[in-house]
């Protein structure tokens, strides 16, 4: 009986035949073989590439473009981060109604050490924080004052204003009392490269 034929019908010999035993030990070992083959891709290919790697990276900013009062959104980490340059009108409207806040010393660990001061930024009239609402993740709206806006206060000092809920939060993303979201909004690692340049992602120290 040759191999080949042996090969071909493995059941024509007994359970204890010799060459039965060594085909089922080959067929073992390559079938061994081709699922080793086939998980190594399948591994590897969970590995981060570039591109996810990159989404986590610091991002640079020139802010020189934003006029007073203007805003600028950028993403870092596949969120939108807002950058204000506030004016001096806007910083003054941040107090006199520290009463109506939920965290108006912004006690709640939602930004860096060095942005928990009353304008929540490393410079005053530079408010960078992340654009998201705290209660269900919904982008809130910026809202001027004295905009005759329907869902704000005859008296609104300027701010965001959250359409999904109704969530409103000053010029320094700190929370309204009574409303919706838990917290003020998130204040992202951030610092400055030089007068105009901003970098996102990383602390300012």
């Amino acid at each position: 009986m040759s191999h080949v034929a042996t090969l071909a019908s493995p059941s024509a010999s007994g359970p204890d035949d010799p060459e039965r035993r060594v085909w089922l030990l080959a067929s073992g070992a390559a079938g061994a073989a081709a699922v080793a083959a086939t998980a190594v891709p399948l591994v590897s290919s969970f590995a981060p590439s570039d591109r996810a790697r990159a989404a986590g990276a610091a991002v640079e900013v020139d802010v020189s473009d934003i006029p007073p009062g203007g805003m600028k959104t950028v993403e870092w980490r596949g969120k939108p981060v807002w950058i204000l340059r506030r004016t001096p009108e806007q910083l003054a409207a941040l107090t006199g109604h520290e009463a109506d806040l939920a965290d108006p010393q912004s006690v709640v660990d939602q930004q860096p050490e060095y942005a928990r001061n009353p304008a929540r930024a490393v410079r005053p009239e530079v408010f960078v924080a992340i654009g998201i609402c705290t209660h269900l993740g919904c982008s809130p709206n910026a809202v001027a004052a004295a905009s005759g806006h329907p869902s704000v206060p005859t008296d609104w000092p300027g701010g965001f204003f959250c359409p999904c809920h109704g969530s409103t939060f000053d010029l320094a993303g700190r929370v309204f009392k009574n409303k919706p979201a838990p917290t003020n909004l998130e204040i992202p690692p951030h610092g400055w490269l030089g007068a105009a340049k901003l970098r996102i992602g990383e602390d300012q120290s």
